[in-house]
C-alpha cells in the first residue's frame, strides 16, 4: 500500500444518507486534517452520529466517497477495510461495553481480533498499558462495568478504543451524563493524550465547554449538509440562524469566558 502523504486524515466528496423518504445528507463535504481534534456539532436530526457510522463503515451511504488515511473506505476491498478498522478507534455515545467482560477483557477484544498470535499475557500487559493510559487506577482492569461510575466507564472505553494505537479517533458525545467537573476532567486527558500520541480526533459533542477548551476546528451540520467547518471565532461569525442561536447564547458566553479567563460579561450573565 502506497504511503499516504495527504494533509487530510479524513475527506468526504458529496455524502447523501437516505432512510426512505427521509434523507439525512445531500453533497455533504467534509475534511478532518492529520493532527486536529474536531468538533462536530449540529441541531438533533441532523445526521451527527449517522455521518461518523459512515466514515467508520457501519453504515453504507447513498452516494458520495470517503477516504480515511488515504484509503477509500467505500471500496469494498478487504485490505482497505482492515487497514481503516485498525487505524480507527470508536468511543459510542454509550460506551458499548460488553457488560459480561472486565474492563481489561473488552480493551482486549480488538487485540484478539487484529493480533490474535499475541501470547495472553501481553494482550492482558497491554490492555493494563491502556487503562493506565486512560486515566484509570490498574485494579480497574478486572473490574466489571456496572461495577464503575459513568466517568470510569467512558474511559474504560476510550481504553477500548485505544487498543490498536490508532492514530484516527472518533468519540460521539463523550461526556454526556458527566458532571461538570468529570467533563472537564475527560476533555483534558483527551488533550494530553491527542499531544502525546499525535491523534486525529473526530468529536461529536453537544458539550459548548468542551468545543471552546480543546477544538482546533468546529464543523457545523445543518441544512444536510456541513455548513461551515473553521476554527471558532470564524464559526461564530458565520451566518447561519442555528449557528447563531447555537454560539452567542448565555451558555456560549460562559464556554467562551471560561476558555479565555475573559470576566467582560460576567455582570451581563448574572443580570
Amino acid at each position: 500500500m502506497a504511503k499516504d502523504t495527504t494533509e487530510n486524515a479524513i475527506e468526504v466528496r458529496g455524502l447523501a444518507n437516505r432512510f426512505g423518504s427521509q434523507t439525512v445528507h445531500e453533497g455533504l463535504d467534509l475534511d478532518v486534517r492529520r493532527g486536529e481534534i474536531l468538533g462536530v456539532v449540529g441541531g438533533s436530526g441532523s445526521g451527527k452520529s449517522v455521518l461518523m457510522r459512515s466514515i467508520i463503515g457501519l453504515l453504507r451511504p447513498a452516494a458520495g466517497s470517503i477516504r480515511v488515511l488515504g484509503v477509500d473506505a467505500l471500496s469494498g476491498r478487504a485490505a482497505d477495510r482492515g487497514h481503516v478498522e485498525r487505524s480507527t478507534g470508536v468511543l459510542f455515545q454509550d460506551g458499548a461495553l460488553f457488560s459480561s467482560l472486565t474492563v481489561g477483557e473488552n480493551v482486549q477484544v480488538p487485540l484478539k481480533e487484529h493480533h490474535p498470535e499475541l501470547p495472553e499475557s501481553w494482550r492482558y500487559e497491554l490492555a493494563l498499558l491502556k487503562v493506565k493510559l486512560a486515566g484509570l487506577p490498574a485494579d480497574a482492569i478486572d473490574k466489571l462495568p456496572s461495577q464503575l461510575s459513568g466517568g470510569m466507564r467512558k474511559r474504560a472505553a476510550l481504553a477500548r478504543a485505544l487498543a490498536l494505537d490508532p492514530p484516527l479517533l472518533f468519540l460521539d458525545e463523550p461526556t454526556a451524563g458527566l458532571d461538570p467537573i468529570g467533563a472537564a476532567a475527560f476533555d483534558r486527558l483527551l488533550a494530553t493524550l491527542q499531544e502525546a500520541l499525535g491523534l486525529t480526533v473526530f468529536l461529536i459533542t453537544h458539550d459548548l465547554d468542551t468545543l471552546y477548551a480543546i477544538c482546533d476546528r468546529v464543523a457545523v451540520l445543518a441544512d444536510r449538509k456541513v455548513v461551515v467547518n473553521a476554527p471558532l471565532a470564524e464559526v461564530e461569525r458565520f451566518d447561519h440562524p442555528w449557528v447563531q442561536e447555537y454560539f452567542h447564547g448565555p451558555r456560549a458566553r460562559a464556554a467562551r469566558r471560561a476558555a479565555t479567563g475573559d470576566a467582560g460579561d460576567t455582570a451581563t450573565e448574572a443580570g
